[in-house]
């Protein structure tokens, strides 16, 4: 039996510059849940295990994060936005949002950000739906993909998954 504690992952997981912060954020305002950054999170209270040199950045420590965020997530309500979950317990969540967007805009949003390696990787996840298919792994039953291209996909977006939190 899989206890749930009634919580969102939204929009995250999904390739950096894909919208969502925004989301998250924006969703917490209107539906009232709480809204968790896991990066912002691990940056506060220095839950990293190391750094990557190559890709210019910090490591979280998993098992660490994953006890900072238990009782939080045992009170339910919480939308948890992290770039990927596979390491998430899979009873957290009632469903996981993967956000996701076209590459053409992932790549002006990145060419200013990231060196070509990280550019280009990240360009590579998006195609090859790598977090997609890792959240699918870890969560089949409950993923719902999103695809947002400009504004009014965002707003669609955050309306059906209020309609959906409603439920």
């Amino acid at each position: 039996m899989k206890v749930c504690y009634r919580s969102v992952i939204v929009p995250n997981p999904g390739t950096p510059g894909v919208g969502k912060i925004t989301l998250g954020k924006e969703l917490a305002s209107r539906s009232g849940l709480n809204y968790i950054n896991v990066g912002d999170l691990g940056n506060e209270i220095q839950l990293f295990e190391c750094y990557d040199d190559e890709y210019d950045f910090p490591i979280l420590d998993e098992d660490r994060v994953i006890d900072e965020l238990e009782n939080q997530m045992k009170k339910g309500g919480v939308i948890v936005d992290y770039r990927g979950c596979d390491f998430f317990p899979d009873y957290w969540f009632y469903t996981v949002f993967v956000w996701r967007t076209d590459n053409s805009i992932l790549y002006k949003r990145f060419e200013m950000a990231y060196n070509e390696k990280k550019l280009q990787d990240n360009i590579q996840c998006e195609n090859f739906q790598v977090i997609y298919e890792e959240v699918t792994a870890s969560y089949s039953e409950v993923v719902c993909q999103l695809l947002s291209s400009n504004p009014e996909d965002i707003e669609n977006k955050i309306n059906h998954i209020l309609k959906w939190i409603e439920q």
